[in-house]
């Protein structure tokens, strides 16, 4: 029940992908350029970067689920902030409320998903929350299309409300039924720099750190290419948008069962390379590109982050105790948004500094083959290693 509340609530987050979809109607609603859409993303990012590893090393000491149902009311605060924005300056004021609320969420959700799980099965479990939340990335894009179409941008936000209100009316339940101590474990001390700054982790974390930042990508410059350089409506963009988090959720419950097998390392490495080859063909599209071809390069790129994620998940939560399983979850997370902002900032400077000069379609093919380059060079440094913790 409780691996399931976590997924469900993980969920909910990750079901801002709709957002993206939205950024062409959101960037005319406000007057501003498409490269303005990158502080929606950076300011909602940014701070459940943050938030994901301080909500999770403080769930270790107050409880999983205290920290969980703080996370889904602020989330839901902040959904209704988005809906009433009139302004580009509010949007990114909910977007910093969203944040946080997300970054509790995210930062309890590992360790709540592997509460009483033995090391040896955490793979798997972790695939199930990792499952979850590319199903929200998933569903999000497919929502926003329909949303969009009917009733407009700000529809994203407001059927996101009574999900988040559900779920966490659901947490307060299973709160209110727990035993004290339940759905934490009373750490002994609070987790030190030292015990982040260990070799394995720092390693962990920067290839986490390269794979998102190469993937976002996708998530910024991939629905301009389909709506504005494709001509797509909203709903036909999201179908193939959708390709991206889809193969990541494909990917998750076998990547975890995968782990626990044979290791972190290969995973990896191969998730790494899948992603790469996705984000090369991604690199070479234009108007003219088939369909069928964009669609496999969007699918293969979220599947090999999905098969690279959930082990790179297992490995880091492998070198802290039991006791501070919620701050390893919190570094998971804060590697990889601090890798998704680095991506976006850095994608969308690249595209502001070259579509003016050379024009869009060129300027988003230079971005892929930035990202392919990134990727790649983590699959690299990832693949000599001789030894990855399980």
């Amino acid at each position: 029940m409780v691996r399931v509340l976590a997924a469900a609530g993980a969920l909910v987050v990750s079901l801002d992908s709709v957002v993206n979809v939205a950024f062409p109607a959101m960037a005319s609603s406000f007057a501003v350029p498409p490269e303005a859409m990158r502080w929606v993303i950076i300011c909602y990012v940014g701070s459940y970067a943050v938030m994901s590893f301080v909500g999770g090393a403080a769930a270790d000491r107050l409880g999983y689920a205290r920290v969980f149902t703080a996370g889904l009311a602020l989330s839901a605060a902040a959904f209704v902030l988005g809906g009433l924005a009139p302004t580009l300056p509010t949007m990114l004021a909910a977007r910093v409320v969203q944040g946080l609320g997300g970054g509790l969420v995210y930062g309890t959700a590992p360790g709540l998903g592997t509460l009483g799980v033995p090391p040896p099965a955490r793979g798997r479990a972790l695939g199930f929350v990792n499952a979850a939340i590319g199903a929200g990335f998933a569903a999000g894009p497919v929502l926003a299309g329909t949303l969009i179409e009917i009733s407009g941008w700000r529809a994203i936000f407001w059927a996101r409300v009574p999900c988040a209100l559900a779920v966490l009316i659901w947490a307060l339940a299973v709160r209110a039924g727990s035993r004290p101590g339940v759905g934490g474990v009373a750490a002994p001390r609070l987790v030190a720099a030292g015990d982040v700054l260990r070799a394995p982790v720092v390693k962990a974390g920067a290839l986490a750190f390269l794979a998102n930042a190469g993937i976002f990508a996708v998530w910024l410059l991939a629905p301009f290419h389909l709506i504005i350089t494709r001509g797509l409506s909203a709903w036909a963009a999201s179908l193939l948008f959708v390709l991206t988090p889809l193969g990541t959720a494909v990917a998750a419950l076998p990547a975890g069962r995968l782990a626990d097998r044979v290791g972190a390392r290969l995973p990896m490495v191969v998730g790494l390379a899948v992603e790469a080859a996705g984000l090369a063909v991604m690199s070479g599209a234009t108007a003219a590109t088939p369909a069928v071809v964009v669609g496999a390069a969007l699918f293969a790129a979220g599947f090999g982050v999905g098969l690279f994620q959930v082990p790179n998940m297992t490995a880091v939560m492998a070198e802290f105790p039991p006791s501070q399983q919620g701050a390893a979850g919190g570094v998971s997370f804060l590697a990889r948004t601090l890798g998704i902002v680095a991506g976006v900032a850095v994608f969308a400077q690249l595209v502001a500094a070259r579509r003016v000069s050379a024009g869009f379609d060129r300027a988003f093919a230079e971005a892929f083959v930035v990202a392919t380059a990134v990727v790649a060079a983590a699959a690299l440094a990832a693949a000599p290693w001789r030894r990855y913790t399980r």
